[in-house]
């Protein structure tokens, strides 16, 4: 049996950890996030109100439960308001890696944390896990520098990297780029996509199993944890419309540069995957496979 705090469990990531965990007998899950619990399932775990910026409630919240591992998911990703509110994502982004490095090196915790291809320049990818990180935007370099924290301290810790993540659950607190191109696309309207930056989008589940699986498994070190397939934006966007039996001639194809976006993007991402197929038993699905695999909880959920 392992005992495990998520952080974030409101989340789209958090939320399909909680998926996972109760559906098994090796886990026990305390699911924490700021503000009230919105899965819509209560029962087969706890949860509890946390923000990891109050280091007294950290410390409170796992002297009560004494976990083997902390998942870190709760994190600043929107790429431009952090580099319009830098103050907010440092805190997020930074700070809370700090305070949950306290407490996992002085009780012995294990620390999983997700970070981000936006820590590369997209000049030279894929990436293998040893690729020299060169953020562009200010959302990259504040994930960099809780890397570097981690890997300066003395806890046990791995990191998880990964690529648009994607999937749905009851309540979606932000979209994502599956859900955005399918609902505009069935409303009819109009869309500009980026045809000049190439990504692996990964399923959510992709991601939360791995993320038990690093867990089990002791993982320490760097991992890469992505989709299998690379693609442009574009591409992503027209497989979505192809998916779904939609009007592809309403996604216009435009260039990066074109949108003035406030933070730069890396052009070419994408991940070598081999060590964490390997070492973690990692096995994403092709993007047609998850979107097949969104559809039957859409379902559901409607």
């Amino acid at each position: 049996m392992k005992k495990i705090i998520v952080t974030g469990s409101n989340g789209l990531l958090g939320q399909k950890v909680t998926d996972l965990s109760i559906q098994d007998p090796e886990i026990e899950l305390i699911a924490t996030s700021v503000g009230p619990n919105r899965h819509n399932l209560k029962d087969g775990y706890r949860y509890e109100e946390l923000d990891v910026l109050d280091l007294d409630r950290l410390n409170e919240l796992v002297a009560k439960y004494l976990p083997d591992s902390i998942i870190h998911t709760a994190a600043m990703t929107n790429v431009d308001a952090c580099e319009a509110e830098r103050a907010k994502c440092y805190a997020l982004n930074v700070q809370s890696v700090k305070n949950l490095v306290e407490v996992c090196q002085r009780m012995d915790i294990q620390l999983i944390h997700l970070s981000t291809d936006f820590i590369f320049d997209g000049e030279d990818g894929p990436y293998t896990e040893e690729a020299e990180p060169n953020p562009l935007s200010y959302y990259g370099e504040t994930k960099l520098e809780s890397e570097l924290i981690l890997k300066s301290s003395s806890c046990r810790w791995a990191i998880l990297r990964t690529i648009i993540v994607y999937g749905i659950v009851n309540d979606m607190s932000r979209s994502n780029i599956v859900l955005w191109a399918k609902g505009a696309l069935e409303k009819g309207e109009p869309i500009n996509v980026v045809n000049d930056q190439w990504r692996m989008p990964t399923l959510a589940e992709d991601l939360a199993k791995c993320c038990l699986l690093a867990v089990k498994k002791n993982a320490s070190g760097v991992f890469n944890v992505s989709g299998k397939d690379l693609m442009s934006i574009l591409e992503i966007v027209e497989r979505v419309a192809d998916h779904y039996g939609l009007n592809k001639s309403l996604i216009k194809a435009i260039t990066a540069e074109s949108l003035n976006q406030a933070a730069k993007r890396p052009k070419k991402t994408g991940f070598i995957l081999d060590k964490a197929i390997l070492e973690l038993g990692y096995s994403p699905h092709s993007f047609e496979e998850g979107m097949a695999f969104m559809d039957k909880q859409l379902k559901s959920i409607s």
